[in-house]
């Protein structure tokens, strides 16, 4: 980044793109947040050259989002996006089909039935922990709440501010949604 731009704030810059509608500004912006973007994408993607296609296609998305909206925290939006898109990459890939017995060479001596069982739970559990992340929100908390929590519908509702009825429905919709989505996931794997 030229020196005569490193004591504009990340907000000055956004006001002087909004002000002339030059993307120069914006650009500018941007290329000071090439490195963490491209952290992100390798976090996730954990490929160089995916994660290089990636940060072009989130600055092109961010070229085009920004004007949009009133930013006020450019790096932890970037970053979101960034997250958002490599999840979304990940979700997109062709799965390779996991079979029990991938996890036999991991497994000898007597307590082979007891690792294997644990191996098993723990996939069950990461697939558990995915299937939760895409519920509604509302579903989310109440099922997390009630389920992990421990608590009663009538807790949840003074904690959430959601009324009896919805917590209950939340639960039930929910735990419903989650059982498909987690079915879906299980065939998958």
């Amino acid at each position: 980044m030229p020196a005569d731009y490193a004591h504009i704030s990340d907000q000055q810059l956004l006001q002087r793109f909004h002000q002339t509608g030059d993307n120069h500004w914006l650009g500018v912006m941007l290329e000071r947040y090439t490195l963490l973007l491209f952290g992100v994408c390798m976090k996730y993607l954990k490929n160089e050259e995916e994660s290089k296609d990636a940060v072009q296609q989130i600055f092109l998305k961010a070229l085009t989002e920004l004007p949009k909206y009133n930013v006020t925290y450019v790096k932890s939006w970037l970053y979101t996006i960034a997250r958002n898109h490599c999840l979304m990459k990940l979700r997109d890939k062709p799965r390779q089909p996991v079979e029990i017995q991938d996890y036999m060479p991991l497994v000898s001596g007597e307590e082979d039935d007891e690792k294997l069982v644990h191996l098993v739970k723990d996939r069950q559990f990461a697939l558990m922990e995915q299937a939760l992340a895409e519920l509604a929100p509302e579903q989310r908390t109440c099922v997390e709440e009630f389920y992990l929590g421990r608590k009663t519908y009538q807790q949840i509702a003074e904690k959430t501010g959601f009324n009896y009825m919805q917590v209950k429905s939340y639960i039930q919709n929910g735990k419903r949604n989650l059982k498909i989505l987690l079915l879906k996931k299980l065939g998958e794997a």
